[in-house]
């Protein structure tokens, strides 16, 4: 068997792995979509599928607090050196650890989840525990790595007993969320669950509303799926997953060849 041969048998066989059953066809990197801006919407239609187009969302770094010496930061290291013993809310002083984020600083995509969970406030870095094993293997599948993408949080600091993010903690961790985007300038951004999705586009759909659509958030193309806890929850969603990171990277491979 050739090299080639053998990296395209080993490739299949972690995408089975991973999604089992609902496992259908390849990926399709060469799939063409077809853009359509107007002043307050941007379409996204992929030929013969049933994608809807969604409007932009735009927001200044600066709209949600006065201009503040981490939001003058050059690079993600200066950024971390400016927030990372934040105390703006209450939750700076039950953390363990600020769970900034983690991966390549010049990523051409995103991935966004909620909030730090038991381990990775122990450790200090994203989606390190069973589902962060998880992604790892998500990623593996539609050949990307951890250390190609960029991963962080809406919070930056575990909330108690893993309970949803209060609005009120949101809203004051999110500006660190918006100056991190506006360094890394990602080309695209997955969001990993509801939660994280609707804070970034300042929404309140369901998940299946938010999975149904590619919306734009200052620019940058934006589509979301499961979060990986919730898939060891409940193995169905898989299927659903699955179309969902076929999407995703068939749209990041269209957007880096442009």
């Amino acid at each position: 068997m050739s090299d080639i041969k053998k990296q395209i048998t080993e490739a299949l066989k972690d995408q089975q792995e991973i999604f089992g059953n609902f496992l259908y066809g390849k990926l399709e990197p060469s799939k063409k979509y077809t853009y359509t801006h107007s002043k307050e919407t941007a379409e996204v239609i992929e030929t013969g599928a049933s994608w809807q187009v969604r409007e932009k969302v735009a927001k200044d770094i600066n709209d949600n607090l006065f201009l503040e010496d981490f939001q003058k930061s050059k690079s993600l290291d200066e950024l971390y050196n400016l927030t990372h013993e934040c105390q703006k809310c209450p939750l700076g002083k039950t953390r363990t650890k600020f769970v900034f984020g983690v991966g390549n600083p010049d990523a051409d995509a995103l991935l966004i989840g909620e909030a730090p969970g038991a381990d990775e406030d122990r450790l200090g870095e994203p989606f390190v525990g069973r589902a962060g094993k998880l992604l790892n293997d998500i990623l593996k599948a539609i050949n990307l790595k951890r250390e190609d993408v960029y991963i962080a949080n809406i919070l930056k600091c575990r909330p108690p007993n893993n309970r949803d993010p209060l609005p009120i903690e949101m809203e004051t961790c999110f500006p660190y969320l918006q100056k991190q985007i506006e360094l890394i300038k990602p080309k695209i951004i997955l969001c990993l669950g509801r939660v994280a999705a609707n804070a970034l586009l300042n929404k309140k759909l369901s998940l299946g509303d938010l999975r149904k659509s590619v919306f734009e958030y200052n620019g940058i193309k934006v589509l979301s799926t499961y979060h990986p806890a919730a898939l060891l929850r409940n193995p169905n969603w898989k299927r659903d997953c699955w179309e969902d990171v076929k999407k995703f990277k068939s749209l990041l491979d269209q957007l880096v060849v442009v």
